[in-house]
């Protein structure tokens, strides 16, 4: 089977390469769009990433090059037109679970570090400087912390967040029995604002969840919320945000992920000047972490993505997607 992967990273390689088994594989850097997409021509299967475009205009592409196969080696799907995927006759898969502990241990740590302020901390005493005004934080034991989305992330984030003894409340269309026998308070959308002094964001994003955190949302927060996205970009109004950590509505941000990351992360841009005037002022905010999408990024997980993503070129001939979305 012929094989390209778009916009493969040096972290990923080795992982799919292990997995491969024969198959023909080739590895670019480029990102999948319109005007990308005819380097697919004479391959198989098409893999792509977060960020890559499966939208008609390259779907009709893939189409007219015969392609059996459109596998993400992500979770989430909101860059691939399904329905048209489908009415080309191009199956679509996905890596629906990795390791959500990857990301729910790295949004905690995006918590522990934004209230202890390790981050600054540790750049002081790298300059000799030993002083601690400006360090103080607050005990996570019995602070309210809302998990908007309990799906298999948000269900292992919860596990966590019930480890450091907060009371934890849940929003999601679907109830998780497990979770509420641990102690998780299922409640309201506009309750989990209301009451959280944390709020971390576990849900896809479609149109229903685009800019759910908006400045009407965060109007309805509690002074001095603590806001972390490890999920997608577009679930959080960037202006308002900025517009609200200014106003100091909302204490600090832990972001994973921006809405317009698409031409930035996953790639070194030390040499240019950034010509994102939103991220670039977000990065000004001594309260506000950023990590480059990093939050999936552990040897657990890239083992499991490639496991899966050739799990699914391989059932190709059986016509058995295990994991069609």
């Amino acid at each position: 089977m012929k094989i390209i992967v778009f916009s493969t990273h040096n972290f990923e390689k080795e992982y799919l390469l292990k997995q491969a088994n024969g198959h023909n594989v080739t590895f670019i850097k480029e990102q999948l769009n319109q005007e990308t997409a005819p380097l697919a021509k004479g391959h198989d299967v098409v893999c792509v990433f977060t960020n890559d475009k499966v939208n008609k205009e390259v779907l009709d592409q893939l189409s007219d090059f015969g392609i059996k196969l459109v596998t993400l080696r992500c979770a989430g799907f909101n860059n691939v037109d399904l329905d048209y995927a489908k009415s080309k006759s191009i199956p679509v898969t996905r890596v629906p679970e990795y390791s959500p502990q990857a990301i729910a241990e790295h949004t905690m740590a995006m918590i522990l570090t934004l209230n202890r302020k390790t981050h600054k901390a540790y750049n002081r005493v790298r300059e000799n400087n030993f002083n601690l005004d400006g360090l103080v934080g607050f005990d996570l034991y019995k602070k309210t912390i809302g998990v908007i989305g309990t799906g298999k992330i948000g269900n292992a984030f919860c596990k966590i967040a019930l480890g450091f003894g907060c009371r934890v409340l849940a929003f999601d269309l679907t109830k998780d029995s497990e979770l509420e026998k641990l102690g998780v308070e299922y409640v309201g959308f506009d309750e989990i604002l209301k009451e959280s002094k944390i709020i971390s964001l576990h849900i896809p994003l479609n149109k229903s969840s685009y800019h759910l955190i908006n400045d009407a949302n965060i109007a309805k927060m509690q002074d001095g919320v603590v806001l972390i996205n490890t999920s997608r970009g577009g679930l959080v109004d960037t202006k308002a945000l900025i517009k609200n950590l200014k106003e100091k509505k909302i204490l600090a941000a832990g972001l994973d992920v921006y809405e317009e990351e698409e031409n930035l992360f996953f790639d070194d841009h030390s040499q240019d000047v950034l010509q994102d005037d939103d991220l670039a002022r977000l990065m000004t905010f001594p309260n506000v972490l950023i990590t480059s999408h990093q939050a999936f990024l552990t040897h657990e997980a890239l083992s499991n993505i490639a496991q899966t993503t050739f799990e699914s070129i391989n059932s190709i001939e059986s016509q058995s997607f295990k994991y069609l979305v």
